[in-house]
């Protein structure tokens, strides 16, 4: 039986992973030639990572929407081994997992090896700190769930100073105006009006500031969008800083090119991605200069045809020559034809090319508004949209990321059941 082993338990890898799992569960039931499926992670949950933020915020309880991998595993037909790839052996055909420690550093599972006929990479992307000094000592990521809930912790504690009049204002800086310090800025502001009516916390005590290098925000959209966002930060209360390079970060905020100091006590940088660096050095696979995995048009690495790559690891070119950017949506698609590629190579069948379908891009303002674009055949080109009917459009990607991994039957029972929640918990999570 061919082995597959997955790693990297995003939105991609779990989408495959599930699709594996089930179709390989019904050809070993019909007791014709199957495979062993495993996905590894180094978290033991999962969160769709555009909901970091709100995550980071509180708006979203991740002990409550978090799948977990070990159950998800158990009821579609594939296993799932908890650790982080340390070493590939290509001549070998294993994988190397670090051992598995718990929060005060002992070893609860020694390092361990595992064999696969087929490997896939979908180890997502990291905060690109472009070697800015300070960043990595001084600043937050919004990366994984852990970062985000470490982040909420600096908030509740913020807070409480704020509420025993410890301090009369909190100051948090945000680089990188793409859609997560967008979405970061605006949560922040929707999350203060929340604590004040628990904490009588004024609004106009958070002090958020937004930090973008380029003209304007949201980059990857037509410019009237990102215009359109700074308006609506402005009118929340953001503070926007464009065409402004951030030169330093430290203890005390951050210094700009041109040598202005922005005091802030929580410092966020959400300022571009690549690949993780080890990625550089894992057996000589070839990599671009952001760490990804150079692959074919099949999404087989050019190193080596046993090893796949998918998602915001992978260096892939679309069939207009150009690079597929870093998105959830590119990173599903992916999983769509590295699913078909696996089981055609262990079938003795053709692959197919990848043919990146840029659907569009939505950020999130608040609760209930966002901007962005839809792109396909029902639109018939580009559609520029914003407002309540923008907001409902952003909300309906994750229903539709649900549907990917569970189905749409569960998936709309999960959305039910996050709605009946609101009327019997609080809106934020305040723990």
């Amino acid at each position: 039986m061919k082995k597959i082993v997955i790693v990297g338990g995003g939105a991609g890898g779990l989408q495959l992973a599930t699709r594996l799992g089930h179709y390989f569960s019904r050809k070993r039931q019909r007791k014709s030639p199957a495979a062993h499926v495993t996905l590894v992670d180094r978290n033991r949950t999962h969160i769709w990572k555009p909901l970091l933020h709100q995550v980071a915020t509180g708006a979203l309880d991740s002990s409550l929407d978090a799948l977990n991998y070990q159950v998800h595993a158990r009821g579609n037909g594939f296993d799932f081994q908890l650790g982080s790839l340390h070493k590939l052996d290509r001549s070998r055909q294993v994988i190397e997992l670090s051992p598995v420690l718990d929060s005060e550093g002992r070893q609860l599972v020694p390092a361990r090896e595992l064999e696969y006929d087929y490997l896939v990479l979908a180890l997502g992307s990291q905060s690109n700190d472009f070697h800015t000094p300070g960043v990595r000592d001084h600043c937050v990521f919004l990366d994984s769930s852990e970062q985000a809930r470490r982040f909420h912790r600096l908030l509740l504690d913020s807070f409480l100073q704020l509420e025993t009049h410890v301090t009369d204002n909190m100051q948090i800086a945000i680089v990188g105006g793409g859609a997560t310090g967008v979405e970061l800025a605006a949560e922040l502001m929707d999350t203060t009006r929340q604590m004040g009516h628990y904490g009588h916390i004024a609004r106009r005590a958070l002090q958020v500031t937004l930090i973008e290098a380029g003209p304007h925000l949201l980059p990857a959209l037509p410019p009237r969008l990102g215009n359109n966002a700074e308006r609506e930060l402005s009118r929340l209360g953001v503070r926007v800083m464009t065409n402004c390079a951030v030169s330093e970060a430290n203890r005390e905020g951050f210094v700009t090119a041109n040598g202005e100091e922005i005091p802030a006590s929580i410092r966020v940088w959400a300022a571009g991605v690549k690949a993780a660096d080890f990625l550089a050095q894992l057996d000589s696979l070839a990599t671009n200069r952001l760490n990804q995995i150079e692959v074919t048009a099949d999404l087989q690495s050019v190193s080596d045809p046993h090893i796949f790559a998918l998602g915001d690891c992978a260096g892939c070119t679309d069939s207009a020559g150009q690079k597929v950017p870093p998105r959830a949506q590119a990173a599903q698609q992916m999983a769509g034809v590295a699913e078909y590629n696996l089981i055609a190579t262990i079938e003795g069948r053709p692959l197919k090319e990848f043919h990146y379908r840029d659907h569009g891009s939505l950020v999130s303002l608040s609760k209930h508004t966002a901007v962005g674009n839809l792109m396909g055949a029902l639109v018939k080109g580009s559609l520029t949209i914003e407002g309540r009917i923008a907001g409902f459009a952003y909300r309906s990607l994750y229903r539709m990321h649900l549907a990917a991994v569970h189905g749409w039957a569960k998936a709309m029972l999960i959305y039910l059941v996050g709605r009946a929640n609101r009327f019997v918990k609080p809106p934020l999570k305040m723990h």
